[in-house]
């Protein structure tokens, strides 16, 4: 039997609670999707970050993996995030490298799944990129219209 979906009127929202919503989004979606541009061509993919700072969201990479070409030609990327709700969260940000040892070995600290396949936190293949929020965007169900988040 085919499945009737029907978009249902999302409550309206209060402005103040924008940061909040985002938040509640972010936390429920464990892989978010990570966009970057490839010369002419977006290439998406999940990612895992391994750490959320309100907007600010850490990724880590490995130097061989293709993305990492592409964040060094292009730093401008995008996270979608999506709740079971179909709410979404799209971070517009910038990509930098980490190059503070005291970040690095906290997140490394923090993370078994880094350390059981990267063996220490040395390894020359570990890459953890900074996304730096510019522009984040929320849409309640399927509301069919974004409201800018204030960045905090």
């Amino acid at each position: 039997m085919d499945q009737v979906y029907r978009m249902t009127q999302p409550e309206t929202l209060d402005p103040r609670q924008l940061v909040n919503l985002a938040h509640g989004v972010i936390a429920a979606d464990r892989f978010p999707h990570l966009a970057t541009i490839d010369g002419d061509q977006p290439r998406l993919r999940p990612v895992s970050p391994v750490r959320t700072e309100g907007f600010t969201v850490y990724v880590a990479n490995l130097r061989r993996y293709h993305k990492t070409l592409e964040i060094a030609a292009n730093s401008k990327v995008e996270l979608c995030y999506l709740d079971q709700n179909h709410s979404q969260v799209r971070i517009t940000a910038v990509a930098e490298t980490v190059t503070d040892a005291i970040i690095i070995k906290d997140i490394w600290d923090s993370n078994a799944l880094l350390r059981r396949y990267l063996g220490n936190v040395d390894n020359p293949e570990l890459i953890i990129y900074k996304l730096s929020p510019k522009r984040i965007l929320y849409m309640q169900e399927w509301a069919l219209k974004y409201h800018e988040v204030p960045l905090k």
